[in-house]
């Protein structure tokens, strides 16, 4: 029997908001002893609750005992899908992937999961985050006559894990993590067996659970892709750690002996969903906190305290309850707008804020308003919805960030603009305030959101252009 790969095509033009970073990924994978009728339904659930990750591409691969079928296209998870043929796809084990990348670098060739053959059989791998050493060894790889058929660095792992199958699974897995350097959360169907590696310094997230009452086993980008198939979260998997999933149970080893710590602090401040808990954090607590701590560093006298959807609501729910000042849903998002919409002209883009978000007149008028977001990475989209606020009445506006400033790119699997188009690089606080017109700006300092997270265990390159990996080759590839 042949391993089959299915396309399904839904090409999506988009204009997004210029002023947000992009997660680039998420991946899902779920194992069964023997072979269910659900399995691919049930990975389709899991990249559902995960779609925050990615709206540019989705696939799944089913696997029943060796034999592996793909499906994949671009879109979203609820438009490249059909379920009717997803239900008929019996089998044991399935992984899935979700994408984000630039408009120019969509492609069906660089959706996930990706395939390759090998020695121990057939191998489907998902990949979320960013190799900082891609172009040299996709080079040495072409040398070695290797042909690649997407331009990801996701290519570049599967394929030293194939070339390395001689030494078998845990060799092969072990000698690829330890060439390669980044950050990276990987699952993968080798074989029979369902593979799950995080990188050496917890970077990218990635969480093990299973279906309560049965010996189904789960593995997610984010705790919340566990709730959603009714699967208990067991632990997270470690930094620099290797699970073998197959009808022995799992198997737990270490491939690295690093002991430094730096997950990203990036998904508490937006990626992830507040129902998530990553790496024992509760993503929601951590928002709310940096909310109340945002209003003990500067005090604002103000009527109402606003947050910017999504992930700044609850930022502002905190700095409402620690303030004392009233929260209300001031701005209202478009639910249908969605990464489909079409903005054929200059004009409607300058109105992209506008058509996604509508303050409510009845909330804003008359008030000093406080307005909170997640971070500040242009300042365009700040300066729309500032704009916005006065326009709808406010008298006042001061606006707050529940993150520091973000005045570096991310090499690990974060889309970031490049260092000169972050308005934090080459200006100060007060020449920002100015540059968006908010009568007050401030920012969560970088010694408070290290209180809230517990210490100095994450990533803050964005933040500090320090960063916990030397080496940082600048790739051609696409991320994941």
């Amino acid at each position: 029997m042949g391993n089959k790969i299915i396309p399904i095509h839904a090409i999506h033009q988009y204009d997004e908001l210029p002023d947000k970073m992009e997660e680039e990924c998420g991946v899902f994978a779920i194992y069964n002893r023997e072979p269910v009728d659900n399995i691919a339904y049930l990975a389709y659930c899991g990249l559902f609750a995960l779609q925050h990750r990615g709206q540019e591409s989705a696939g799944i691969t089913v696997a029943n005992h060796g034999h592996l079928e793909t499906v994949k296209g671009m879109g979203l998870v609820s438009e490249v899908f059909n379920m009717d043929d997803l239900s008929k796809k019996i089998g044991n084990a399935a992984i899935g992937h979700v994408r984000y990348s630039t408009t120019g670098s969509s492609s069906l060739a660089n959706a996930q999961p990706l395939f390759a053959q090998s020695i121990l059989g057939a191998i489907s791998l998902a990949h979320n985050g960013n190799l900082v050493n891609a172009n040299r060894l996709r080079h040495q790889l072409e040398l070695d006559g290797t042909i690649f058929h997407s331009s990801t660095d996701s290519e570049v792992i599967l394929n030293l894990v194939a070339k390395r199958a001689r030494l078998g699974l845990h060799e092969a897995i072990r000698d690829t993590c330890n060439t390669i350097s980044g950050g990276y959360a990987l699952v993968m169907i080798v074989g029979n067996k369902l593979v799950a590696v995080r990188d050496p310094l917890g970077i990218r997230p990635l969480c093990l659970g299973k279906i309560r009452d049965s010996e189904t086993y789960v593995l997610a980008s984010e705790s919340c892709a566990l709730d959603i198939v009714g699967a208990e979260l067991i632990r997270d998997v470690a930094a620099g750690e290797m699970l073998v999933i197959d009808d022995k149970g799992v198997q737990s080893s270490f491939y690295t002996q690093e002991q430094k710590r730096a997950s990203c602090s990036f998904e508490y401040i937006y990626f992830a969903r507040p129902d998530s808990i990553l790496d024992g954090l509760d993503v929601y607590h951590v928002r709310e906190m940096a909310g109340r701590y945002l209003a003990r560093q500067q005090s604002v006298d103000a009527d109402v305290v606003i947050g910017v959807p999504d992930s700044g609501i609850v930022a502002a729910i905190g700095y409402s309850e620690e303030s004392g000042i009233p929260y209300s849903m001031g701005l209202v998002r478009s639910k249908y707008m969605g990464r489909s919409f079409i903005l054929p002209s200059q004009s409607l883009r300058e109105q992209a804020v506008k058509l996604k978000l509508n303050p409510m007149r009845q909330v804003v008028s008359g008030k000093r308003v406080v307005l909170v977001d997640d971070s500040l990475v242009r300042g365009t989209t700040a300066k729309k919805l500032i704009k916005l606020m006065r326009d709808a009445g406010a008298t006042e506006v001061h606006f707050r960030l529940a993150s520091p400033m973000v005045k570096s790119e991310c090499f690990f699997g974060v889309d970031i603009s490049s260092k000169k188009e972050l308005i934090a690089s080459y200006m100060s606080i007060e020449e920002i305030c100015r540059e968006i017109g908010a009568d007050s700006l401030d920012f969560l300092t970088l010694d408070n959101q290290r209180n809230i997270l517990g210490g100095n265990k994450f990533c803050e390159g964005c933040f500090t252009a320090e960063y916990p990996l030397g080496d940082i080759e600048i790739n051609q590839e696409e991320k994941c």
